[in-house]
């Protein structure tokens, strides 16, 4: 029998066990290291001291940050496992890799790819063709035109656009609501209508 276990008790977990309740999947206890609560949704919040990890467990991180749940997956040895709510639309030539989540109203439309630990929130429209990396975060409302590519562990915020063929570097932020009409450099802080960059990130 699979054991499913759930990194980071979070408003983040609570969305991703919705997730799983709508395919009938159940979760045998939540994980976090500095726990608030003994429970969510009647599951059990553990801390991480009390949990050893077997290759068969299958994991998934329910921690919104994309720099966290990159850590957290490098120390982990369990099997990842990826989240698809019911609600979502997601093209039969499209590929979702271990560990990334597609939220409620979400459609993801032809040859798109999906790397691994990957957060693709409510709604979220990702056209045909993009190819979006490892650790990323689509927020709710986002719309991708085709052929966007986003590499490692960008974080696109809410409601913004990017229209098609563009490229955004790594771990780079774009700002809700931002238009995104030229390519975005690595670690770039893009904000406005059209993006500006106003900043880089530091790693």
């Amino acid at each position: 029998m699979i054991v499913r276990y759930l990194y980071g008790a979070s408003g983040h977990c609570k969305v991703i066990i919705d997730i799983l309740k709508s395919n009938n999947d159940m979760v045998e206890a939540i994980i976090d290291d500095f726990p608030n609560s003994d429970n969510i949704f009647d599951i059990p919040v553990k801390k991480s001291s009390q949990i050893k990890f077997s290759l068969s467990d299958s994991i998934l991180i329910a921690i919104g940050d994309n720099n966290i749940r990159k850590k957290i997956a490098a120390k982990i040895k369990g099997s990842f496992f990826s989240a698809i709510h019911t609600n979502a639309v997601v093209s039969t030539s499209s590929l979702i890799d271990n560990g990334s989540v597609v939220m409620a109203g979400v459609v993801i439309n032809s040859s798109v790819e999906i790397g691994k630990h990957c957060i693709i929130n409510s709604g979220a429209v990702i056209e045909h063709d993009c190819k979006i990396g490892n650790f990323c975060h689509i927020s709710p409302n986002v719309s991708l035109a085709g052929n966007v590519c986003i590499d490692e562990g960008s974080h696109v915020g809410i409601g913004s656009s990017v229209i098609q063929g563009i490229k955004i570097g790594k771990w780079a932020t774009i700002g809700a609501g931002s238009v995104i009409i030229k390519d975005v450099p690595d670690f770039a802080v893009v904000v406005g209508n059209p993006g500006k960059i106003i900043k880089y990130n530091k790693y």
